[in-house]
């Protein structure tokens, strides 16, 4: 048989390929490795007061880290298919990042002078973002087991998109124990933990995603 003929019919008898869905993947590894962050914050930290819900801190951080983790989401699952454009999911990841910036300047700027520090400090800066990157190791474990189920072609990128989507879970996690209510607090070191996980998993992405 030649060559030719062989790979014909090779091909012509594999069939098509199993249709691998984001969901199916992507969804249990972000809840396995979020009830992993959750109770790591319950077990270390524990939750907020209830009474704190009554205020907006918390649904701003919970508000932001959602919309960050669904957009994150769809840019994991573009970057996920080769040769299929991340444009519009990367804009609406940094269109939600651009909204709670502003956010967090109008309301720093809206803020007595004397509160500033406070606002954009708080009690645990140092703390916030590092948190949010240890929390989001399990998630993006998860993340990456599930983005090597598809065909990632921009390693880097397609690393970045797991990092971000764990971070933004983490945080919606790390939410949860936060005490933190002002959005200048939230605008700058959510945003900073959430970068640093995105940074971690370009990193990681080359050495991780590649087949």
């Amino acid at each position: 048989m030649k060559t030719d003929d062989l790979i014909t019919m090779i091909a012509n008898q594999a069939g098509p390929a199993p249709k691998v869905s984001v969901m199916s993947r992507l969804v249990p590894a972000a809840v396995a490795g979020g009830l992993i962050a959750a109770a790591i914050v319950l077990g270390i930290l524990g939750l907020i007061p209830s009474e704190m819900f009554s205020e907006s801190g918390p649904w701003i951080k919970i508000g932001y880290a959602s919309a960050l983790a669904i957009s994150a989401g769809w840019l994991f699952a573009r970057l996920g298919r080769p040769g299929a454009s991340g444009k519009q999911a990367t804009s609406a990841v940094v269109g939600v990042v651009s909204i709670m910036l502003m956010a967090g300047i109008l309301s720093y700027l809206g803020t007595p002078v004397s509160e500033r520090a406070s606002a954009l400090l708080g009690h645990s800066w140092l703390v916030c973002p590092w948190a949010i990157l240890a929390l989001s190791l399990p998630v993006m474990a998860g993340s990456f087991w599930a983005m090597r189920g598809f065909a990632p072609t921009k390693l880097v990128y397609s690393g970045a998109a797991c990092g971000l989507f764990s971070g933004a879970v983490a945080a919606l996690v790390y939410a949860l124990a936060c005490t933190e209510p002002a959005a200048p607090f939230i605008a700058v070191w959510y945003t900073l933990g959430i970068a640093l996980c995105g940074v971690l998993g370009a990193v990681l992405g080359p050495k991780l995603l590649r087949w």
